[in-house]
């Protein structure tokens, strides 16, 4: 008899991603997780001590979906910071666990915008935005939350159903809003 395939870590991770994507992350557990695998809690017990670390790696892999998501941004966007926000929304829509999961499950890695902002991560991102609007890095930053603010509450709306989506009504607030953020800026620059 040819030995049993073994299950990996990463299998795991994987098979803990699925069940928050299709679930919700408050159902993953050892049963919910093995079941996906097709095998015993054995082998998600042997790779996570304690559910919680299986969640803080599902979200890890679900952080990094989230990025890759917002990155993928269509050659007919004219602005780069509008298609990263009309993403941000669209995950919101698509992947409505995913989005509950990162955001509103308490498992977030920053504890307030100023620290999300100042992150390592987010570099990428302030430095498109500011070459694009031509604003030094505060001024940069201060534009960015509000655009942020405004697309994180529309997404949140949407992910918990409380609102049909319309992405050409989305994509014509997402312009005032952010044309709006960069003349603030500017009118404090005079």
């Amino acid at each position: 008899m040819p030995p049993k395939a073994k299950i990996t870590k990463e299998m795991v991770i994987d098979a803990a991603f699925e069940v928050a994507r299709k679930t919700g992350a408050e159902n993953i557990n050892a049963r919910t997780v093995s079941k996906k695998l097709n095998c015993s809690t054995q082998p998600v017990m042997y790779h996570f001590a304690t559910i919680e670390e299986l969640k803080k790696a599902a979200y890890e892999k679900t952080d990094k979906y989230h990025t890759q998501y917002l990155m993928n941004i269509s050659e007919a966007q004219e602005n780069s910071m509008l298609g990263i926000g009309l993403n941000y929304i669209r995950f919101a829509v698509k992947e409505p666990h995913l989005f509950c999961f990162l955001f509103q499950s308490g498992f977030v890695a920053e504890n307030s915008l100023l620290e999300m902002i100042n992150s390592e991560e987010l570099t990428p991102v302030i430095s498109a935005m500011q070459e694009q609007i031509h604003m030094n890095t505060e001024q940069t930053k201060e534009a960015f939350v509000i655009l942020a603010m405004f697309v994180h509450g529309y997404a949140s709306i949407l992910a918990n159903n409380s609102l049909a989506y319309d992405e050409k009504q989305i994509t014509a607030h997402l312009k005032q809003v952010y044309t709006g953020a960069i003349l603030a800026m500017q009118e404090e620059m005079k």
